[in-house]
């Protein structure tokens, strides 16, 4: 507890039970005693609130699934790479996603290259200023 060992722990309670006194002592314990106490109430009435407002017991949860330190990206990116993608590429996949899978590269590109709307940019004129929103930022 806190790093102390037993014979430490022993000093400290020898040092406390002279600072404080053997007149105050009685009082001194009772009131630990009274706050152990409380605390562990409000520690059940907490998971009880937390149980009556979830609707789940506390004890059934999978805490492991919840986590963090399971979700190494390293670890996602290596086992999504390794991944055997054996599924074709759709017609109308991006050209990248097509040319990444290799054989079907060459047909689901051609199609999706075909099937693809045309992308026009509309320019400024010269001089123009372009809009700009002040109540948007």
């Amino acid at each position: 507890m806190f790093g102390i060992n037993g014979p430490e722990f022993f000093l400290l309670l020898i040092i406390g039970i002279m600072v404080i006194g053997p007149k105050r002592l009685p009082e001194y314990t009772q009131k630990l005693a009274n706050l152990v106490k409380e605390v562990r109430r409000m520690a059940s009435g907490a998971r009880e609130q937390i149980k009556e407002e979830v609707g789940i017991d506390i004890d059934d949860v999978d805490w492991k699934k919840y986590d963090p330190r399971q979700y190494d990206p390293r670890r996602i990116i290596k086992e999504a790479l390794l991944d055997d993608d054996s599924k074709p590429v759709s017609a109308g996949a991006p050209a990248a996603v097509a040319a990444a899978s290799g054989a079907a590269a060459v047909a689901a590109g051609a199609s999706a290259g075909s099937s693809r709307p045309v992308r026009t940019v509309e320019r400024l004129p010269a001089g123009e200023v372009a809009p700009f929103d002040t109540e948007s930022t």
